[in-house]
C-alpha cells in the first residue's frame, strides 16, 4: 500500500522523537506518540488505561515492536492541564497489519500439507511477521528501567495476562480437545502465550543491553548457542525466548531515522521484487525443508540435523527476517487509515484468536470440509481469518476483556512515597 499523503523525494516530515521517559509501553502493542503541535490535524486515538501506556508486547510493550507516521488526534488535557500524548499512526498500522498476517498464517497451517502455494506463503509470512512485532516491542521498550511504576506495568500488562491466558487456554484444551488430563503449567507456555513470557524476560534484560558494547551481535551469539543446546528444555519456552531475542535487542537500538530510511520511495519499489523472490524461494524450499525452523522452538539436534546446520539456519533466517521486515515497514501507511485505531488492540486480537485457531483443529473443520483445501477455499479461509482478528482488535472487545489484559490492580502494590508526596503537595 502506498501512502499518497507522503511526498516523494527527500522532503518528508521527520518521524516523532523517542517517547518521553515516563511513557513506556507494556506488553508490546501500543503505539508511539507524536509532537503536540500535530494534535490539531489528527483523529482521536482510543485512550488506554494508565497501567498499559508505556509498550510491542511490542509492548509491544509498545508497551512497544514496541519513525514502527501520521499523527493521531490529541486526547483531552490531563488534570494538570498538559496535553495528552498522541498515538503514532504508522506503528498502529504496522501492528494491525502484522497481527492480521499472524492470524492468516495460523489459518493457512492446516492447508500446507495439501498445497505447495499455501506452504510457500506460510513460510514467507512466518519469516517476518513475529520478528516485525518483536522489533516494534523492543523499539518501545527503550525507556524501560527498574523504576517502580514501570515494574508495576510489567506485572499488570504482561505477567498477569500471561497467567490468565495460560490457565484459560488449558481449560479450553481440556474441553475442546476432550483432554481432561491437560495440566496447568505456568512454566511451559502453551500455544500463543510464549510471546508474553518472552516479552517479560526481554524487558527485564533491557537495562543490561544498554550497557554492553555490541548488543545485537551478542544477542545473535546467544541465539546461535541456544540453537545448538538441546538441553535447554521447555521451561518458559527458553529456546524461543533466546532465538527471537536478537529482534527485540535490535528494536532497542533502532532510531526514528531508520524507519524514515525504509520509507524512501526507492525502498518501497525495491521491496516488491524482494518479496517476489522470497515467495519464489519459499515455493522451491517448501518440499525440501521443514517450516519448524521458523518457530524457533527447537534445537538443531532436536530437528535431526548436525549442530552446524542450526548455526547456519539461525544466521540465515535472521538476515532474511530483517530484510523482509524492512520491506514490510516500507509499505506500512504513515497516514491515519480506517484500521489505525485497531493498532491499540493487537494484543487482544493475538491472544483471543488463538481459541478459534486451535478450536478449528480440535473440531476437525478442515477435515470435514475438503473444499477448504481448494484455491477458492483457501481464499475464504484467509478472508475469514483477517475479518475475525480485525473484530477482536476493536474497542468494544478491548473494553470487554480489559480486566484480563490491562488490569489496574492498585490494591496489589504499595503506594509510591514520591507519588504520595506529590499528591499531598497538589492538595495543598
Amino acid at each position: 500500500m502506498t501512502n499518497s499523503a507522503q511526498p516523494h523525494g527527500r522532503h518528508r516530515a521527520p518521524l516523532p522523537p523517542l517517547q518521553p521517559a515516563g511513557q513506556e509501553p507494556v506488553a508490546g502493542m501500543p503505539g508511539p506518540r507524536v509532537h503536540q503541535s500535530t494534535a490539531t490535524t489528527a483523529a482521536p486515538a482510543t485512550p488506554r488505561p494508565a497501567g498499559r501506556h508505556s509498550a510491542p508486547p511490542v509492548p509491544p510493550t509498545h508497551r512497544t515492536p514496541h519513525s514502527p507516521a501520521v499523527p493521531a488526534a490529541a486526547r483531552p488535557a490531563d488534570g494538570a492541564g498538559k496535553p495528552a500524548k498522541q498515538r503514532d499512526a504508522f506503528f498502529d498500522n504496522a501492528k494491525y497489519l502484522a497481527i492480521v498476517l499472524v492470524a492468516m498464517a495460523h489459518a493457512w497451517e492446516p492447508l500446507t500439507d495439501h498445497s505447495r502455494t499455501a506452504e510457500a506463503l506460510y513460510m514467507t509470512v512466518y519469516t517476518f511477521h513475529m520478528p516485525a512485532f518483536i522489533l516494534i516491542s523492543g523499539y518501545f521498550s527503550r525507556s524501560f528501567d527498574m523504576r517502580s511504576d514501570r515494574l508495576k506495568r510489567l506485572v499488570t500488562g504482561i505477567a498477569v495476562p500471561y497467567v490468565i491466558f495460560e490457565v484459560a487456554y488449558t481449560f479450553f484444551k481440556r474441553w475442546a480437545d476432550d483432554d481432561p488430563t491437560q495440566p496447568i503449567s505456568l512454566l511451559d507456555p502453551w500455544y500463543l502465550t510464549w510471546f508474553l513470557i518472552a516479552l517479560f524476560v526481554w524487558r527485564l534484560t533491557t537495562p543490561l543491553w544498554k550497557i554492553v558494547r555490541w548488543p545485537v551481535p551478542l544477542a545473535l551469539a546467544i541465539a546461535v548457542l541456544a540453537v545448538v543446546s538441546p538441553d535447554i528444555g521447555d521451561d518458559l519456552d527458553l529456546q524461543r525466548v533466546l532465538q527471537f531475542m536478537p529482534f527485540f535487542v535490535l528494536g532497542l537500538f533502532i532510531r526514528p531515522e531508520h524507519f524514515q530510511l525504509v520509507r524512501r520511495r526507492e525502498v518501497r519499489i525495491l521491496s516488491v521484487p524482494v518479496f517476489a523472490c522470497a515467495v519464489a524461494l519459499a515455493y522451491w524450499a517448501a518440499p525440501r525443508m521443514t517450516s519448524v525452523w521458523f518457530y524457533r522452538r527447537d534445537s538443531a539436534q532436536e530437528l535431526g540435523v548436525p549442530w552446524w546446520v542450526g548455526v547456519v539456519m539461525t544466521l540465515a533466517l535472521f538476515g532474511c527476517s530483517v530484510l523482509l521486515t524492512a520491506c514490510f515497514f516500507a509499505w506500512v501507511p504513515r497516514r491515519k487509515m480506517w484500521f489505525t485505531v485497531l493498532g491499540a488492540g493487537t494484543l487482544y486480537g493475538y491472544l483471543l484468536h488463538g481459541f478459534l485457531a486451535k478450536g478449528s483443529r480440535f473440531w476437525g473443520w478442515f477435515e470435514a470440509h475438503p473444499w477448504l483445501h481448494e484455491p477458492a477455499g483457501e481464499v475464504v479461509v484467509t478472508v475469514i481469518a483477517g475479518a475475525v482478528v480485525t473484530l477482536l482488535c476493536t474497542p468494544p472487545v478491548q473494553r470487554m476483556f480489559r480486566f484480563a489484559m490491562e488490569p489496574k490492580m492498585e490494591w496489589a502494590f504499595r503506594r509510591d512515597a514520591a507519588a504520595l508526596a506529590r499528591e499531598r503537595g497538589s492538595a495543598r
